[in-house]
């Protein structure tokens, strides 16, 4: 599904310091008191399995991490389209560390489940092991666009097995794969994307990749932000999540733009991060 490349370019960012030590050996302490960026990590053996990570100066093993995971149908997008969003949260959490993801993208012969999950996985795994290295704690929040919205709240409510995970964003993420706006649609570009997780996939397998299917009572704090004019993710997506969130007890928060579409600018989005920052202030 198309991404939201540029939801916080209105945004006026502010400059942060680049000091990158490029010679840090893998595993070594790294200088909590000073600010430390590192581009294309690999985790992997795909060109895809790779991350940046951004670490705030003055860090102690309490600060917490916040991934980015972007969008784009399962099959395409980069992490360079959430550096607008990482700008921002380096802007107004300057005592927050932030990993902005790649992970592989799905085609005809590589479905997007489970190989995406595995790969936010292996991501997981890598900064609890080097977080000595990093000096961050294992306390993670996701912000997720479109597909990322998904992966973000798939991997929140059905594999966070340390409870890791305090806080989920989901912004224009796909919630059921079940929903009847998505079995019965007719549109070739949804179902295309669709068609990532398999051509006539079982309702058995769709439940399993599908968050509202997977959440429970235990699940993290959850921010959804929809639009009611969004082509490819039908209104239920979300109001059917924050229902059940609500009939769960977790604490959430729903926004829906009535006349917005698979993105938004002007004030509505200068809404979405009013109210992101500030759950984000509260859960994470």
């Amino acid at each position: 599904m198309k991404h939201l490349k540029y939801i916080f370019l209105l945004f006026l960012i502010c400059s942060c310091s680049n000091k990158t030590d490029e010679d840090i050996l893998s595993g070594e302490p790294l200088d909590p008191s000073e600010y430390y960026q590192e581009f294309d990590i690999s985790y992997g053996n795909d060109e895809n399995q790779s991350f940046d990570v951004y670490l705030p100066s003055n860090r102690t093993s309490t600060t917490k991490t916040i991934i980015l995971v972007h969008g784009g149908g399962w099959t395409s997008g980069d992490k360079s389209d959430m550096n607008p969003i990482k700008d921002i949260i380096q802007r107004d959490f300057q005592n927050v560390a932030i990993v902005n993801i790649n992970y592989r993208l799905a085609d005809t012969n590589n479905s997007a489940y489970p190989m995406q999950i595995e790969d936010i996985t292996s991501i997981i795994n890598y900064l609890k092991e080097n977080k000595a290295k990093y000096t961050v704690s294992e306390d993670f929040g996701f912000i997720g666009i479109s597909a990322g919205g998904h992966l973000s709240l798939l991997w929140s409510y059905a594999f966070d097995d340390s409870s890791n995970i305090k806080m989920v964003c989901s912004i224009v993420g796909p919630t059921n794969l079940t929903d009847p706006a998505y079995l019965n649609n007719t549109d070739p570009v949804l179902q295309e994307s669709l068609n990532s997780f398999g051509v006539n996939a079982e309702l058995s397998f769709l439940e399993e990749v599908s968050p509202y299917h997977q959440v429970s009572a235990t699940a993290p704090p959850t921010i959804l932000f929809y639009g009611g004019q969004d082509p490819l993710i039908p209104i239920t997506q979300g109001t059917d999540l924050r229902d059940k969130l609500q009939n769960l007890g977790v604490t959430h928060e729903f926004t829906l733009y009535p006349n917005a579409g698979h993105g938004w600018e002007g004030l509505e989005l200068i809404d979405t991060w009013i109210k992101l920052k500030a759950f984000l202030q509260i859960h994470l």
